[in-house]
This record gives C-alpha cells, structure tokens and sequence, in this order.
C-alpha cells in the first residue's frame, strides 16, 4: 500500500505509516528545516517542500491513503482558536487533495481542542464534504500514553473510509502496558556524561511528562513552555526553562535541563532519527510532531480494514 502525507512535519506520522507497511509516494511539508530532516534520515522519499495549497495532488489520484497533520494553532487552546477564520487552517486544503486523489482511506489529526464544543459545526462539515465523495468519517481522541508513548499528549484523529472498506475498520485499542517513567526512559542519556546525580534523579522522576509544547515559530526558543508546564516540569526534576546543548557533566549540581534528544524519545522517535538545524528549528519539529507511535497504531488498523476489504471482494468474484 501507498500513502500521501501532508504537512509531514519532521517525520512522526511518516514513520508511524512506514511501521505499518505503506510506502510513501510523496510527503509535503513547507518548513524547509523539517525538510531536511526528513531527507536525512530517508533520501529515498519524495519531499516535496512548498505551500500545501500550492501542491496539485492529481498526480496521485489512486493513492490508498491521505494523511496528514495539519497546523494546529487554528485549533489550539494555547491560542485564540479561530478555527476557519485562522489563515493557518488548512482542512480545506486537505479535502481538497482528497477530491483530487480519491484514496482508499484518509488519515488526519490534530489537537484536542479540535473536539471542544465550539467546533462541533466545524467537524461535522468536514464530514459532510467527505460523505458527499463516498467516505464514511469519524473522529477519536487519543492519548500518546496509551500507546506507550512517555508523555499526557492528547491528540484528535479523523479517519475516514470508502464505505465498503468501513465494515472492516475498527480504531486502534490502548495497550494494557504503562509507558516507562520520564527517569526510566531517560536515564541513559542523562548519564552520557558521567552525571554523577543520574541514578538519584531517575529515582524521583516517577511519572510521564507532560506534554511537550514550544513547537511555535512565534514562540521565543526552546523551551518546554510557559509557567504551569514548567511546574509540571519541575516535579520531574527537570528545568523546564530552556534546552540543554549536552547533558549534564559529571559535576552537574541543581535540576537538569532536557537536550532535543531526549524530547525526541518522549515523543516516540527511535533515537536513530536525526533532526536538521540547530537547537531551536531541531525542537519545533520535536514540539509539532505526531509521535510514530500513534501514528502506527492507528495507521495499522487503517491498513489492516484496506486488507480485509481486498480480500472480501476476491472471495466475491471467486465465488
């Protein structure tokens, strides 16, 4: 199977449908830094970087699935959640490259402000448009921590099928399985460098993090976010007021600061993924990112439905 990505970001859905098996067709993204990072780490891909209501998908009509993370702010509470009225909103663009491609399914998420009351209207349309071309939607609110992800991230999904495919599609069910700890998981790369206080501080980070934000481009630097998340931070054990280039020395006294890295694989990254540019551009892509796992689960359960649909309509005709 194949896919479309849209506003793929640094990679964290493309690496969650790679996991499940679609090969990617073309991924478009418009940050260049993001770009390149997604040609780092796979130079085979097809990147295509440019303004997505720019891209003409009729190049891909027939694809299986569409998928995409579509900005956020429109829909963000960090923001004033101007829905279609935000210039950022590319929704209309995403149903456009739908109409334009006819796949077998769609795939797109956002943030969970998108399900709040005032939006109802807003996702009921889309819904409409996409009925209207013969899918059947629906949307889910996930938790990153129920797919093992180390991180309260909370993210909404609108899947949507071709009818004969929807009796097979079922959404993804959390893993009985508790993530790791934030000192768990992270207890390596803090002691990369001889910390001499790695051991105490995984001992009193018990609990996942909270939720990795700072991903604006009108966001100052990098940091984990304004005071409440800081706090949240702080109960952890770690200095949430910036990012830390390396980590800490041997000698290294007081609450530690996260290196990108490390906000990297609490949001689900394999460490082997590299991130292009400097600090601040390697941790909006980190801060923006839709963790690989997510993506998988659910990208796994949209292929498996394309699978068994297949193979129903074989049985068919054989019979």
């Amino acid at each position: 199977m194949n896919s479309l990505e849209l506003c793929a970001g640094a990679g964290g859905q493309a690496l969650g449908l790679e996991r499940s098996g679609f090969d990617h067709e073309a991924l478009v993204e418009i940050d260049a830094a993001a770009c390149s990072t997604l040609r780092l780490n796979r130079p085979q891909w097809n990147v295509i970087e440019g303004d997505l209501s720019q891209f003409d998908a009729r190049a891909y009509r027939g694809v299986d699935l569409v998928a995409g993370g579509v900005p956020c702010p429109p829909f963000s509470k960090a923001g004033k959640q101007l829905g279609a009225n935000d210039e950022r909103d590319m929704f209309p663009q995403a149903i456009r490259v739908v109409d334009e491609t006819r796949p077998q399914a769609v795939m797109l998420e956002n943030v969970r402000g998108l399900m709040d009351a005032m939006f109802v209207e807003y996702r009921h349309n889309i819904s409409r448009q996409l009925k209207a071309m013969g899918y059947r939607s629906d949307w889910h609110l996930f938790n990153a921590a129920d797919f093992g992800v180390s991180q309260l991230r909370p993210r909404v999904v609108c899947v949507a099928v071709r009818h004969e495919i929807a009796p097979y599609f079922r959404w993804p069910a959390p893993s009985l399985k508790l993530p790791p700890t934030v000192g768990m998981l992270l207890h390596d790369l803090m002691a990369a460098n001889g910390w001499h206080g790695a051991d105490a501080w995984r001992d009193q980070a018990k609990a996942i993090a909270p939720t990795l934000v700072g991903g604006s481009k009108k966001h100052g630097g990098p940091d984990l976010g304004p005071t409440r998340s800081r706090a949240a931070w702080a109960a952890l054990g770690v200095d949430g007021r910036a990012l830390a280039n390396e980590p800490p020395a041997a000698d290294f006294e007081g609450m530690p600061r996260l290196t990108v890295r490390m906000c990297a694989r609490i949001q689900g990254f394999p460490d082997d993924w590299q991130f292009a540019g400097k600090k601040t551009p390697s941790y909006r892509q980190v801060g923006n990112a839709f963790p690989p796992p997510v993506a998988h689960a659910v990208s796994t359960q949209i292929a498996s439905a394309i699978e068994q649909a297949a193979a129903h309509r074989l049985m068919k005709r054989a019979a």
